[in-house]
């Protein structure tokens, strides 16, 4: 009877609840890979479904011109093109961050999962942005269910690292910790999503007649912000490296200036 007790409170005790605890970080890419995956197809089926010309509608209407017929359905295709490179993105921030993480816990795998719930969102973003070519009456309220959920996706991300960096000895590797090689591009990569997207936000609720030229511009200025982000980050860290090194020959100089004089001039 001992013996039972003693392996029931043994098993009672791996059964714990404590977000600290490891979890396995290639189930947790898997995962992840797979939403991405259903979620790019999802993408693909709906602008393959609704967005293709019907023949007898290029023959009779275009005179049989099939490139006329495509530019008609031109500003859908700019909506998929855009959630599409908004996924794309996104999964390459997150391979970027699951790159240095090197032991995931559970509470990077709840955040992971909401970040997931809000990726599922993003084909409705895209059928909500592809009615701009009707003037609906609710646009502005469109774009910002889009930034709301590409706000929500990027930052539960952000959290993501946040939360590996109170134990980064521990889950991240020594290049994107605090003061590492990688740690001020990650941050400037994670930060990017989620500053630009809530920023979005607000110019649509302040500038209401422009909201569609907001939210293109938003999907065109990323994908090159992302390009030109290591070129800045490193460019500002040369030049934070040089200001600190001109510094400490200042204060090595001055200290061999000292060493050089007399102690009654050092006294003066």
């Amino acid at each position: 009877g001992q013996r039972d007790e003693e392996e029931e409170h043994r098993s009672l005790e791996s059964f714990t609840f404590y977000l600290s605890e490891p979890l396995s970080k290639e189930r947790v890419e898997a995962f992840s890979d797979g939403v991405y995956a259903i979620v790019a197809t999802l993408l693909i089926l709906d602008i393959c479904e609704d967005n293709v010309p019907d023949p007898r509608e290029v023959e009779g209407k275009f005179h049989g011109s099939l490139l006329e017929a495509l530019s008609e359905y031109g500003p859908n295709y700019l909506a998929y093109f855009g959630s599409f490179v908004t996924i794309g993105l996104l999964w390459f921030v997150h391979h970027s961050l699951f790159l240095y993480v090197t032991k995931a816990t559970r509470l990077m795998g709840v955040l992971n999962i909401l970040s997931l719930a809000f990726i599922g969102g993003l084909p409705l973003a895209y059928q909500l942005t592809s009615e701009f070519a009707e003037k609906s009456h609710n646009e502005i309220e469109a774009i910002q269910v889009s930034c709301v959920i590409t706000f929500f996706a990027s930052i539960f991300q952000f959290a993501i690292w946040t939360t590996a960096l109170f134990s980064e000895r521990e889950t991240l590797h020594p290049f994107a910790r605090y003061g590492g090689k990688e740690h001020a591009f990650m941050f400037a990569k994670l930060a990017l999503y989620p500053c630009v997207s809530l920023g979005a936000f607000f110019l649509t609720c302040l500038l209401s007649e422009f909201s569609t030229a907001i939210f293109h511009l938003m999907q065109i200025v990323i994908p090159f912000a992302f390009l030109a982000l290591r070129i800045f980050v490193r460019i500002s860290l040369t030049v934070i490296k040089s200001v600190m090194s001109l510094s400490r020959q200042k204060v090595v100089l001055l200290e061999e200036e000292e060493a050089c004089l007399s102690p009654t001039e050092t006294l003066s």
